[in-house]
């Protein structure tokens, strides 16, 4: 049997289309579907072992560098829809993870956690600010961890693990609505 162009290009669409039908945003935007393309570098890697103890600072507040290690070493981590701990996490629940290991607070919907702390100006982000994307509804739909220079750290869409990526890359810098410092 011979496939022609267009016969192909109709299946990969329709395997396209399928995949993009089981996928979920992140469940605390109160969206419904992930955007296309997320981005995939390099691909997916295993999922990292559970964080051990990580020592709470007095008072709720860390440095910003302590918070950005913290959510490096969950690197790998499985996305879950509606998932806030180490076997897996959606965007929303990660950040919260990751500061309350430190006695930092924070609301468990996106929505709300664009609204805690201080608005940081894009040139003044550092390691450890909350990072807002308008990603599958208008507002802040999605959030990350600010490891310093053009990365970030999140927990992406059903399709992905924990990652960093660069604010730089065109899908991101698009979607990128502001930041806030919470530690």
């Amino acid at each position: 049997m011979v496939i022609g162009s267009r016969d192909l290009r109709l299946a990969v669409l329709m395997l396209l289309l399928g995949a993009a039908a089981l996928s979920g945003a992140c469940a605390s935007s109160g969206a419904v579907a992930v955007p296309r393309p997320f981005p995939t570098p390099g691909g997916a890697t295993p999922p990292a072992a559970p964080m051990p103890g990580t020592p709470h600072a007095p008072g709720g507040h860390a440095d910003g560098y302590a918070i950005s290690t913290a959510a490096l070493a969950l690197k790998g981590t499985p996305y879950r829809n509606g998932g806030t701990d180490p076997h897996g996490f959606d965007c929303s629940g990660f950040t919260q993870y990751v500061f309350a290991e430190y006695g930092i607070e924070l609301p468990r919907e996106v929505r709300d956690q664009f609204r805690v702390g201080k608005n940081v100006k894009p040139r003044n982000v550092e390691p450890g600010d909350l990072l807002f994307f308008s990603t599958v509804a208008p507002g802040a739909s999605h959030v990350a961890i600010a490891i310093g220079g053009d990365q970030f750290v999140h927990a992406p869409s059903s399709t992905g693990v924990v990652r960093v990526e660069r604010l730089s890359t065109t899908y991101w810098s698009r979607r990128f609505i502001g930041a806030r410092r919470v530690n």
